[in-house]
């Protein structure tokens, strides 16, 4: 089986959840005997991703922007991948890269499937300017995909909306690695590093942007810490355009000292933050599965998320817990976590195990062969 994966991002320091899930599908496909290729751009493509990437028949261009990805790249080359594969799998929505490639497959007569991972919708900025992709290809592109690939099941009324069929929807969750774990990394060096005091800290690991909550987590720890004097925050993560606003605003609080911007972190100093920090943060006001909450399982770290990241099994199985996307109910939830911290560990043991059991990436990439395997088999007949 060959199969081609597309997104405009494969390093998580641009790409984030999407770039993560594309190089953790594409590595597991390979370990499993298959051919994949990754087709994306050489934004932020760092020495530590290209290193991971070894083994991978990685195919790069270049951008004319980071913002707006403007793949420089042929259209003859773009057909020839696409005739070298038996699938194409991209990632993500709002993208030129993605576009041309499916052109090419409903072209070529070539099966796709799509996973926008959340992005459907249209939110943030540049409202008109993703209505417009859509209506010149957005909606055909996901309209004639041979399938659609949810993350969670929150997602499948986004596809519904685009017109797809629900038979055409799948829900294939994000998953860990199993093989090749987070490292755990120095914990009493990531806190000499960070000039953290040896005191619990919370954990907000993403980018500092609007749609994921920062802001919504910081009103919330503002709220709470002068009752929990003891308990400091880190925003681990890149700017996605609110890190001086949110450095203000803590800089004006009473609490500034307990407050810590520590920017992009990966490999193990990402481990070592995970082990170290009492609870993990999901503040998102929109996610499609949140890889940093499974990652927090393996860690053995609890997690409060919104509940508008499609993972509420984390407090069905006692794992962590579940609010709404604001600040009022991230506080009461967190409150109600802090006044007891000898439960904490329990519920990271909890979470351990069940991300252990169930979101794996040797199994959910299995499920993801069988379905490409169904569909050219299909599109043979």
């Amino acid at each position: 089986m060959r199969v081609l994966h597309v997104c405009d991002f494969i390093d998580p320091s641009v790409g984030g959840g999407t770039a993560e899930r594309t190089f953790q599908m594409a590595r597991s496909l390979i370990d499993s005997g298959n051919e994949c290729s990754v087709l994306t751009t050489n934004v932020g493509l760092g020495e530590i991703r290209r290193k991971a990437l070894e083994g991978i028949d990685l195919h790069t261009c270049r951008s004319l922007s980071k913002r707006f990805v403007v793949p420089l790249i042929s259209a003859q080359r773009v057909q020839r991948l696409v005739e070298e594969a038996d699938i194409i799998h991209t990632m993500g929505h709002w993208s030129v890269l993605n576009a041309m490639v499916c052109s090419a497959a409903q072209r070529l007569g070539k099966p796709y499937v799509v996973c926008p991972a959340g992005a459907l919708e249209i939110f943030g900025r540049s409202g008109s300017l993703k209505r417009f992709y859509n209506a010149l290809v957005g909606y055909r592109m996901i309209r004639r995909a041979s399938l659609c690939f949810a993350v969670t099941r929150l997602e499948i009324a986004q596809f519904l909306a685009y017109g797809v069929h629900p038979a055409a929807v799948v829900v294939v969750p994000n998953g860990i690695d199993d093989s090749r774990s987070t490292p755990r990394g120095d914990g009493i060096e990531f806190r000499r590093r960070h000039q953290l005091e040896d005191v619990p800290f919370l954990l907000f690991l993403g980018r500092l942007d609007a749609i994921k909550g920062p802001d919504l987590l910081m009103g919330a720890f503002l709220s709470l810490a002068e009752r929990f004097a003891d308990y400091q925050i880190v925003f681990a993560g890149p700017d996605g355009g609110m890190r001086e606003a949110l450095e203000q605003r803590a800089a004006a609080s009473a609490y500034a000292k307990r407050i810590r911007f520590i920017g992009y972190i990966e490999g193990e100093e990402k481990g070592a933050a995970l082990t170290e920090a009492e609870l993990l943060v999901v503040p998102s006001r929109r996610e499609a599965m949140s890889l940093v909450a499974l990652e927090a399982g393996v860690a053995g770290t609890p997690v409060l998320l919104t509940d508008q990241c499609g993972f509420d099994e984390v407090s069905e199985v006692g794992g962590g817990r579940i609010c709404s996307p604001s600040a009022e109910s991230m506080s009461v939830a967190l409150t109600q976590l802090l006044a007891h911290p000898e439960l904490l560990p329990e519920m990271g043991k909890r979470l351990r195990c069940y991300v252990n059991a169930n979101y794996t990436w040797s199994r959910i990439t299995a499920r993801c062969l069988a379905i490409y395997k169904d569909i050219c088999r299909d599109k043979q007949n």
